[in-house]
Protein backbone atom coordinates (compact mmCIF):
# COMPACT_ATOMS: atom_id res chain seq x y z
CA UNK A 1 0.00 0.00 0.00
CA UNK A 2 1.62 3.29 -1.09
CA UNK A 3 2.32 5.69 1.75
CA UNK A 4 2.26 9.89 1.10
CA UNK A 5 2.98 12.24 2.88
CA UNK A 6 2.01 16.01 2.26
CA UNK A 7 3.44 18.75 4.11
CA UNK A 8 1.76 21.60 6.20
CA UNK A 9 3.42 24.82 6.49
CA UNK A 10 3.60 26.45 10.13
CA UNK A 11 3.57 30.06 10.29
CA UNK A 12 6.21 31.72 10.09
CA UNK A 13 7.09 35.46 11.77
CA UNK A 14 4.90 37.54 9.78
CA UNK A 15 2.16 34.66 9.73
CA UNK A 16 2.60 33.56 6.05
CA UNK A 17 4.87 30.84 4.83
CA UNK A 18 4.60 32.63 1.40
CA UNK A 19 5.39 35.94 2.35
CA UNK A 20 8.03 35.82 0.02
CA UNK A 21 7.83 33.26 -2.70
CA UNK A 22 11.37 33.91 -3.94
CA UNK A 23 12.57 32.50 -1.02
CA UNK A 24 9.09 30.00 -0.72
CA UNK A 25 10.46 28.27 -4.20
CA UNK A 26 13.28 27.12 -2.58
CA UNK A 27 11.23 25.04 0.17
CA UNK A 28 8.95 23.83 -2.69
CA UNK A 29 12.32 22.54 -4.33
CA UNK A 30 12.69 20.77 -1.11
CA UNK A 31 9.71 19.57 0.12
CA UNK A 32 8.97 17.75 -3.46
CA UNK A 33 12.67 16.45 -3.13
CA UNK A 34 12.41 15.38 0.18
CA UNK A 35 9.14 12.83 -0.61
CA UNK A 36 6.28 14.99 0.58
CA UNK A 37 3.94 14.35 -2.26
CA UNK A 38 1.34 17.15 -1.69
CA UNK A 39 1.59 20.64 0.19
CA UNK A 40 -1.53 22.42 1.92
CA UNK A 41 -2.04 25.99 0.94
CA UNK A 42 -3.89 27.86 3.47
CA UNK A 43 -2.61 31.40 3.67
CA UNK A 44 -3.84 33.56 6.78
CA UNK A 45 -5.06 36.34 3.61
CA UNK A 46 -7.79 33.70 2.62
CA UNK A 47 -9.44 32.33 -0.30
CA UNK A 48 -8.56 34.51 -3.22
CA UNK A 49 -4.89 35.08 -2.07
CA UNK A 50 -4.74 31.15 -1.55
CA UNK A 51 -5.90 30.76 -5.14
CA UNK A 52 -2.52 32.89 -6.38
CA UNK A 53 -1.19 31.05 -4.22
CA UNK A 54 -1.81 27.73 -5.71
CA UNK A 55 -0.84 28.62 -9.04
CA UNK A 56 2.27 30.06 -8.44
CA UNK A 57 2.86 26.43 -6.68
CA UNK A 58 1.68 24.54 -9.78
CA UNK A 59 3.70 26.61 -11.62
CA UNK A 60 7.06 26.36 -9.36
CA UNK A 61 6.76 22.45 -9.15
CA UNK A 62 6.65 19.30 -11.12
CA UNK A 63 5.15 16.71 -9.18
CA UNK A 64 3.95 18.37 -5.88
CA UNK A 65 0.47 18.28 -5.87
CA UNK A 66 -1.62 21.53 -3.97
CA UNK A 67 -3.94 21.07 -1.46
CA UNK A 68 -6.09 24.27 -1.80
CA UNK A 69 -7.76 25.52 1.67
CA UNK A 70 -11.73 26.61 0.68
CA UNK A 71 -15.08 27.87 1.91
CA UNK A 72 -18.29 28.34 0.69
CA UNK A 73 -20.05 31.43 0.66
CA UNK A 74 -16.86 33.71 -0.04
CA UNK A 75 -16.95 33.58 -3.83
CA UNK A 76 -19.79 32.36 -5.91
CA UNK A 77 -20.12 28.88 -7.00
CA UNK A 78 -19.75 29.58 -10.60
CA UNK A 79 -16.39 31.52 -10.49
CA UNK A 80 -15.19 29.11 -7.64
CA UNK A 81 -15.83 26.20 -10.69
CA UNK A 82 -14.08 28.47 -13.27
CA UNK A 83 -11.31 29.25 -11.34
CA UNK A 84 -10.47 26.01 -10.28
CA UNK A 85 -11.28 24.26 -13.25
CA UNK A 86 -8.45 26.37 -14.50
CA UNK A 87 -6.24 25.81 -12.28
CA UNK A 88 -6.70 22.10 -12.71
CA UNK A 89 -6.46 21.88 -16.88
CA UNK A 90 -3.03 23.96 -15.79
CA UNK A 91 -1.42 21.69 -13.33
CA UNK A 92 -1.92 18.33 -15.23
CA UNK A 93 -4.43 17.20 -12.43
CA UNK A 94 -2.29 18.47 -8.93
CA UNK A 95 -4.97 19.51 -7.82
CA UNK A 96 -7.30 18.95 -4.42
CA UNK A 97 -9.56 21.20 -2.80
CA UNK A 98 -9.46 20.79 0.93
CA UNK A 99 -13.30 22.17 2.18
CA UNK A 100 -13.37 23.75 5.59
CA UNK A 101 -16.74 25.46 7.57
CA UNK A 102 -17.28 28.65 8.08
CA UNK A 103 -20.38 29.97 10.44
CA UNK A 104 -23.29 31.31 8.46
CA UNK A 105 -24.09 34.92 10.09
CA UNK A 106 -28.02 35.88 10.39
CA UNK A 107 -29.39 39.52 8.53
CA UNK A 108 -30.01 40.82 12.15
CA UNK A 109 -27.96 43.79 13.89
CA UNK A 110 -26.05 41.06 16.06
CA UNK A 111 -25.17 38.87 13.05
CA UNK A 112 -25.50 35.56 15.10
CA UNK A 113 -24.07 32.27 13.95
CA UNK A 114 -26.50 29.94 12.49
CA UNK A 115 -26.74 26.54 13.14
CA UNK A 116 -24.08 23.79 12.56
CA UNK A 117 -26.17 21.47 10.20
CA UNK A 118 -27.07 25.11 8.05
CA UNK A 119 -23.33 25.62 7.82
CA UNK A 120 -23.10 21.75 6.42
CA UNK A 121 -26.20 21.97 4.14
CA UNK A 122 -24.68 25.45 2.13
CA UNK A 123 -21.06 23.38 1.81
CA UNK A 124 -23.15 20.46 0.46
CA UNK A 125 -24.95 22.54 -2.10
CA UNK A 126 -22.00 24.41 -2.99
CA UNK A 127 -20.27 21.12 -3.25
CA UNK A 128 -22.89 19.14 -5.47
CA UNK A 129 -23.16 22.77 -7.57
CA UNK A 130 -18.88 22.67 -8.21
CA UNK A 131 -19.65 19.00 -8.98
CA UNK A 132 -22.24 19.98 -11.83
CA UNK A 133 -20.50 22.84 -13.26
CA UNK A 134 -17.14 20.53 -13.85
CA UNK A 135 -19.14 17.82 -15.73
CA UNK A 136 -22.11 19.12 -17.32
CA UNK A 137 -21.59 19.35 -21.09
CA UNK A 138 -24.61 22.55 -21.29
CA UNK A 139 -25.49 24.86 -18.76
CA UNK A 140 -28.38 24.74 -16.08
CA UNK A 141 -30.04 26.73 -13.75
CA UNK A 142 -30.35 25.86 -10.08
CA UNK A 143 -32.48 27.50 -7.31
CA UNK A 144 -31.30 26.06 -3.88
CA UNK A 145 -31.84 26.93 -0.20
CA UNK A 146 -28.48 28.82 -0.73
CA UNK A 147 -27.19 29.61 -3.76
CA UNK A 148 -29.01 30.41 -7.11
CA UNK A 149 -27.78 29.87 -10.62
CA UNK A 150 -29.00 30.53 -14.02
CA UNK A 151 -27.01 29.12 -16.95
CA UNK A 152 -24.72 27.71 -15.27
CA UNK A 153 -21.88 26.52 -17.25
CA UNK A 154 -17.93 26.26 -17.09
CA UNK A 155 -16.17 25.95 -20.77
CA UNK A 156 -12.32 24.66 -21.41
CA UNK A 157 -12.85 22.29 -18.37
CA UNK A 158 -11.44 19.51 -20.24
CA UNK A 159 -13.09 16.31 -22.14
CA UNK A 160 -13.65 14.41 -19.09
CA UNK A 161 -14.43 17.59 -17.14
CA UNK A 162 -12.31 18.93 -13.79
CA UNK A 163 -11.97 15.89 -11.76
CA UNK A 164 -10.95 17.59 -8.79
CA UNK A 165 -10.45 15.44 -5.63
CA UNK A 166 -12.53 16.81 -2.54
CA UNK A 167 -11.22 16.63 0.80
CA UNK A 168 -13.78 16.78 3.60
CA UNK A 169 -13.26 16.47 7.65
CA UNK A 170 -15.45 16.30 10.78
CA UNK A 171 -17.04 14.10 13.36
CA UNK A 172 -20.67 15.08 13.83
CA UNK A 173 -23.54 12.74 12.07
CA UNK A 174 -24.18 15.73 9.95
CA UNK A 175 -20.57 16.32 8.75
CA UNK A 176 -20.12 12.83 8.14
CA UNK A 177 -23.61 12.31 6.17
CA UNK A 178 -22.12 15.16 3.81
CA UNK A 179 -18.30 13.73 3.92
CA UNK A 180 -20.01 10.36 2.53
CA UNK A 181 -21.68 12.20 -0.54
CA UNK A 182 -18.91 14.18 -1.60
CA UNK A 183 -15.15 13.59 -0.23
CA UNK A 184 -12.32 11.50 -2.12
CA UNK A 185 -10.08 12.24 0.66
CA UNK A 186 -11.06 12.17 4.57
CA UNK A 187 -9.17 13.93 6.72
CA UNK A 188 -9.74 12.20 10.51
CA UNK A 189 -8.92 13.50 13.86
CA UNK A 190 -6.41 12.30 16.08
CA UNK A 191 -6.83 10.04 18.59
CA UNK A 192 -5.34 6.40 19.54
CA UNK A 193 -5.29 3.78 16.93
CA UNK A 194 -8.71 2.72 18.22
CA UNK A 195 -10.47 6.11 18.03
CA UNK A 196 -9.12 6.39 14.78
CA UNK A 197 -10.31 2.76 13.08
CA UNK A 198 -14.33 3.63 14.55
CA UNK A 199 -13.97 6.84 12.90
CA UNK A 200 -12.72 5.06 9.49
CA UNK A 201 -15.66 2.85 10.01
CA UNK A 202 -17.78 5.64 10.54
CA UNK A 203 -17.52 7.91 7.60
CA UNK A 204 -17.33 4.28 5.50
CA UNK A 205 -20.85 3.98 6.43
CA UNK A 206 -21.79 6.79 5.66
CA UNK A 207 -19.99 6.81 2.37
CA UNK A 208 -21.95 3.30 1.44
CA UNK A 209 -25.31 4.92 1.73
CA UNK A 210 -24.35 6.72 -1.76
CA UNK A 211 -22.13 3.94 -2.78
CA UNK A 212 -18.94 5.30 -2.20
CA UNK A 213 -17.47 3.17 0.76
CA UNK A 214 -14.83 2.11 -1.60
CA UNK A 215 -13.93 5.44 -3.12
CA UNK A 216 -12.51 6.93 0.01
CA UNK A 217 -9.38 7.22 1.13
CA UNK A 218 -7.52 8.03 4.53
CA UNK A 219 -5.62 11.09 5.69
CA UNK A 220 -4.32 11.65 9.12
CA UNK A 221 -3.08 15.18 10.59
CA UNK A 222 0.65 14.48 12.42
CA UNK A 223 2.70 16.84 14.43
CA UNK A 224 6.15 16.01 14.87
CA UNK A 225 8.03 17.43 17.44
CA UNK A 226 12.05 17.92 18.24
CA UNK A 227 12.90 15.44 20.58
CA UNK A 228 12.60 16.50 24.39
CA UNK A 229 10.49 19.48 23.25
CA UNK A 230 7.69 19.84 25.85
CA UNK A 231 4.78 22.20 25.13
CA UNK A 232 0.78 22.37 24.48
CA UNK A 233 -0.14 19.79 21.54
CA UNK A 234 -1.96 21.05 18.35
CA UNK A 235 -5.06 19.65 19.13
CA UNK A 236 -5.91 19.22 15.70
CA UNK A 237 -2.54 16.35 15.22
CA UNK A 238 -1.18 13.35 16.35
CA UNK A 239 1.77 14.30 18.91
CA UNK A 240 4.80 12.60 18.10
CA UNK A 241 8.20 13.02 18.98
CA UNK A 242 11.87 10.95 18.63
CA UNK A 243 14.56 10.46 15.94
CA UNK A 244 13.25 9.38 12.48
CA UNK A 245 13.06 5.48 13.03
CA UNK A 246 11.00 6.05 15.99
CA UNK A 247 8.75 8.79 14.45
CA UNK A 248 8.03 5.62 11.38
CA UNK A 249 7.23 2.86 14.21
CA UNK A 250 4.60 5.30 15.63
CA UNK A 251 2.69 5.90 12.40
CA UNK A 252 3.00 2.63 11.54
CA UNK A 253 -0.17 1.11 13.17
CA UNK A 254 -1.80 4.34 11.60
CA UNK A 255 -0.56 2.86 8.27
CA UNK A 256 -2.21 -0.70 9.13
CA UNK A 257 -5.66 0.73 9.38
CA UNK A 258 -5.38 1.63 5.78
CA UNK A 259 -4.37 5.19 6.27
CA UNK A 260 -2.60 6.26 2.89
CA UNK A 261 -1.98 9.30 4.05
CA UNK A 262 0.12 11.44 6.74
CA UNK A 263 -0.27 15.57 7.01
CA UNK A 264 2.81 16.24 8.40
CA UNK A 265 2.86 19.77 10.32
CA UNK A 266 5.84 21.07 12.90
CA UNK A 267 8.72 20.39 10.43
CA UNK A 268 9.64 23.63 8.18
CA UNK A 269 13.71 24.01 8.71
CA UNK A 270 15.18 22.84 5.24
CA UNK A 271 17.23 20.16 8.18
CA UNK A 272 13.90 18.98 9.38
CA UNK A 273 12.32 18.50 6.16
CA UNK A 274 15.35 17.12 4.49
CA UNK A 275 15.83 14.61 7.45
CA UNK A 276 11.97 13.57 7.51
CA UNK A 277 12.27 12.67 3.68
CA UNK A 278 15.27 10.26 3.51
CA UNK A 279 14.66 8.89 6.97
CA UNK A 280 11.00 8.37 8.18
CA UNK A 281 9.37 8.72 5.19
CA UNK A 282 11.91 6.06 3.27
CA UNK A 283 11.59 3.76 7.01
CA UNK A 284 7.61 4.18 6.83
CA UNK A 285 7.39 2.97 3.41
CA UNK A 286 9.80 0.01 3.37
CA UNK A 287 8.13 -0.97 6.55
CA UNK A 288 5.68 -1.50 4.79
CA UNK A 289 6.70 -2.94 1.59
CA UNK A 290 8.22 -5.78 3.88
CA UNK A 291 4.54 -6.45 5.76
CA UNK A 292 2.60 -6.55 2.88
CA UNK A 293 5.21 -9.11 1.46
CA UNK A 294 5.01 -11.27 4.82
CA UNK A 295 1.48 -10.91 3.97
CA UNK A 296 0.40 -10.70 8.31
CA UNK A 297 -3.09 -11.17 9.82
CA UNK A 298 -5.32 -8.11 9.65
CA UNK A 299 -4.77 -5.70 12.47
CA UNK A 300 -0.79 -7.67 13.51
CA UNK A 301 0.31 -4.00 13.84
CA UNK A 302 -2.89 -1.98 14.68
CA UNK A 303 -3.23 -3.29 18.15
CA UNK A 304 0.22 -1.83 18.82
CA UNK A 305 0.14 1.15 20.63
CA UNK A 306 3.57 3.09 20.64
CA UNK A 307 4.52 5.36 23.22
CA UNK A 308 5.74 8.02 21.24
CA UNK A 309 2.25 8.73 19.97
CA UNK A 310 0.24 10.73 22.39
CA UNK A 311 -3.48 11.63 22.20
CA UNK A 312 -3.28 15.96 22.54
CA UNK A 313 -6.67 15.73 24.37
Amino acid sequence: MPIEFTHVPGKSADGRFFYNFAETATRLSLIEDAGFRKLVVDDPAGLLNNMDIAAQTLARTGSLEVVLTHWAGVIEPTVAARQLAALHARSDGRLSLRMLNEPLKDSDAEARPVGHSLVWQRTDEYLVLLKRLWSNERPFDHEGAFYSVRGGYVPRKGPHGADVAIRLGGESGTALKVAGRHADIFKLAAGSPDEVRHLIQRVRSAAAEHGRAGRLRFALPVRIRPEGWVGAADHQAVDVAGPPARLALALLPYAALGIEEFMVAGIDRPSEIGRIGRETITLLSNSLARRDAEIPQPGAFAGRQPPAVRSPW
